[in-house]
C-alpha cells in the first residue's frame, strides 16, 4: 500500500501560502478610481507625496478595470450612471474590493431625489466607506489601511443586491441610447 501524505503538513502549508498572497496583495493595491463629483479633488490632495499613498502600495491608478483590483467610486452615483459601475465592476478580475468614498457614494448625502443612488452597496458590494464631504485625507489613509488588513485577511464584502442594467427594469425610463 503506498504512503498517503499527512494531511496535517499539507494544512500548514496551505496557511502560509494564504497568508504570504495576502501580504503581498496588502502591499501592491491596483486601484482604479471611478470618480463622478467634488470628492474626486480631495482623492487627487490624497495622492499627493504629502499624504504619499505609495507606501501602502496603492500610489500608481490604472485606467482600465481590468488591470485594477480595488474600485475606488469617488462621488455622486446617479441612476443613469448605476449601470456603467456596475459593468466597470464586473470587468474586474478576482479576487477585488471595493470603497466607497463620501458621504455621497456610501449613502447618497444630501441628495435625496429620484435621480441619486442611496449608497453603491445597493448596486455591487463594498468593503470599505470613507464618510465625509469630502473626506479628509487622514480619513482616506485609515481606510486605505482598512482595506488592506482586508486584503490580507482575505476577507470579501457580502453580495450586493443586483443591479439590473436594463433601466426598464429599475423604473427608469426606456430609451434604446441609454443601453450598454
Amino acid at each position: 500500500m503506498a504512503d498517503s501524505p499527512d494531511v496535517a503538513k499539507l494544512n500548514w502549508m496551505t496557511t502560509r501560502i494564504d497568508a504570504a498572497l495576502g501580504w503581498a496583495r496588502k502591499f501592491s493595491i491596483f486601484q482604479y478610481p471611478f470618480v463622478t463629483a467634488c470628492c474626486g479633488m480631495e482623492y487627487m490632495a490624497t495622492a499627493t507625496s504629502h499624504y504619499d499613498m505609495d507606501r501602502f502600495g496603492a500610489g500608481f491608478p490604472r485606467f482600465s478595470p481590468r488591470q485594477a483590483d480595488v474600485l475606488f467610486v469617488v462621488g455622486t452615483i446617479s441612476h443613469k450612471l448605476a449601470p456603467v459601475l456596475k459593468r466597470v465592476y464586473d470587468q474586474m478580475t478576482e479576487p477585488k474590493w471595493v470603497v466607497a468614498f463620501g458621504v455621497c457614494t456610501c449613502t447618497g448625502g444630501f441628495y435625496d431625489n429620484y435621480a441619486t443612488v442611496m449608497g453603491i452597496d445597493t448596486i455591487i458590494p463594498v468593503d470599505v466607506y470613507i464618510p465625509g464631504c469630502p473626506p479628509r485625507p487622514e480619513n482616506v489613509l485609515d481606510g486605505l489601511m482598512k482595506l488592506q488588513e482586508k486584503i490580507a485577511q482575505g476577507e470579501k464584502a457580502p453580495a450586493a443586491v443586483l443591479f439590473s442594467a436594463r433601466p426598464q427594469e429599475v423604473g427608469l425610463p426606456h430609451r434604446p441610447e441609454a443601453h450598454l
